[in-house]
């Protein structure tokens, strides 16, 4: 049986990664189970507390959200508008707009914290 600590240091928490992932296919409601619970909760603290991680670049975002999802360009038309202005979004030569981001947060999903935040666009 493996002995939880609280985690304190990288090296803590690089362990108790180790170990969340060995116990990732615990059922609920086991010991095993019981032991990912606390470890994730353990390491969630600790990154809050120690590891401020920016939010995504929102193109960034979309790109994962597309490949995580399966998503083409074409799925995007009704949150952006047409072919063209997905393309010109995509590869940063057009800002996301107010009302894309709500469209794409109501429509996908998408955390809107992450699609307001500002990025860098292409020089054209």
């Amino acid at each position: 049986m493996m002995q939880i600590r609280p985690v304190k240091t990288k090296a803590d928490h690089r362990a108790a990664l180790k170990a969340i992932e060995k116990l990732m296919h615990a059922r609920p409601g086991t010991a095993d189970g019981d032991r990912l619970d606390v470890l994730t909760t353990l390491v969630e603290r600790y990154e809050a507390q120690v590891e401020t991680i920016e939010p995504p670049d929102p193109i960034d975002a979309l790109h994962y959200h597309m490949e995580s999802r399966g998503l083409t360009r074409r799925d995007l038309e009704p949150f952006i508008g047409s072919r063209a202005r997905v393309a010109e979004v995509l590869n940063r030569r057009r800002g996301l707009t107010i009302d894309m981001i709500r469209r794409l947060h109501e429509g996908l999903g998408i955390s809107a914290e992450v699609l307001i935040q500002p990025y860098e666009l292409s020089a054209a």
